[in-house]
């Protein structure tokens, strides 16, 4: 695709102007973006944004998601997001390998109400993406955790999305460092090998879009 660039510029004031004129963001978003941040320190970078959050709700809401899977869910704000979208019968899996982050989610997600449409599994994702059902079965997809991961999790989300459905991708730009990976630094390199395939990979149309860290969209042909 011809690259034409439309805006120039997105500095500190253009981009709170942004998530100002953005939806969402309530009390409970608020409470658990600030625990977040006290309790975890630097390690809070792996929360999605506020604004990322209404995104990924807005979303799951306009695919009419019922049956998702997140890969990454750190402490619940994605999943959070999501799984308001859906209906009281919808499921959400989540995966992720830490109890410690995970309990903030869990508690978060009973205070919201949807705790009864989240199922979550610790451990490694990739087997237990490769043990759900073959079939084309999932409405959305969510991926945010190892980079190293992400071909992996590709590979087994793809098949199992039905067609029209959507899978997300979040830090596909990896800080810019994806324009200029050094040798040894395995994550960008992975991220870089990863969006090559996703470009290329004719089971969807792919748009990687400039919102927080990069987000890719994806949807299954």
């Amino acid at each position: 695709m011809v690259a034409t660039k439309k805006l120039d510029l997105i500095d500190d004031d253009l981009y709170r102007y942004a998530v100002t004129h953005t939806s969402g963001g309530d009390a409970l978003i608020a409470e658990l973006v600030t625990l977040t941040r006290a309790r975890f320190g630097d390690r809070a970078g792996m929360q999605v944004s506020p604004e990322q959050a209404t995104l990924l709700g807005l979303l799951a809401g306009l695919v009419g998601a019922r049956r998702a899977v997140e890969v990454g869910t750190f402490t619940g704000l994605s999943s959070l997001a999501i799984a308001r979208a859906m209906p009281a019968d919808g499921h959400l899996l989540c995966l992720d390998i830490s109890a410690e982050y995970t309990a903030v989610a869990q508690e978060f997600w009973a205070r919201a109400g949807v705790a009864e449409r989240i199922e979550l599994r610790l451990g490694p994702a990739a087997p237990a993406l490769a043990a759900l059902p073959a079939e084309p079965h999932l409405d959305l997809a969510f991926i945010d955790a190892d980079k190293t991961g992400y071909s992996a999790y590709w590979a087994e989300i793809v098949p199992r999305v039905r067609p029209g459905g959507l899978i997300i991708v979040d830090n596909v730009l990896w800080s810019g460092r994806v324009l200029a990976p050094e040798p040894g630094d395995a994550d960008t390199m992975a991220l870089t090998r990863f969006n090559d395939e996703v470009s290329a990979d004719d089971r969807v149309d792919s748009v990687m879009l400039i919102v927080a860290d990069g987000l890719t969209l994806a949807r299954k042909r």
